[in-house]
């Protein structure tokens, strides 16, 4: 094998990895966003945050969150509805 031609196949691989690296995570932003939610955002915001990896389902966790607490009656289901949006606008920062 030819090494020579190397940091020519880099070029040819830049195209490819490019918009991967344009939607790395932004932790700052995600956090800066975060301290404009309401209280119930945040809680939601923290408690999915600390489990965010690239694959996680946002939707799916902050159902996951809210559920039992709508059910409980700590929370409505329209505040739920309300924070959940706004705290998932902030964790896709995170992705």
């Amino acid at each position: 094998m030819h090494l020579g031609h190397l940091p020519l196949l880099g070029l040819f691989l830049l195209p490819a990895i490019a918009p991967a690296l344009a939607w790395a995570a932004d932790p700052a932003a995600a956090s800066a966003c975060s301290i404009q939610l309401s209280t119930d955002g945040r809680l939601f915001y923290a408690k999915v945050s600390a489990k965010m990896t690239p694959a996680t389902d946002i939707r799916e966790e902050l159902t996951e969150v809210a559920r039992p607490l709508v059910m409980d009656g700590s929370m409505s289901r329209a505040s739920a509805r309300t924070a959940a949006e706004a705290a998932g606008e902030c964790l896709k920062l995170l992705k």
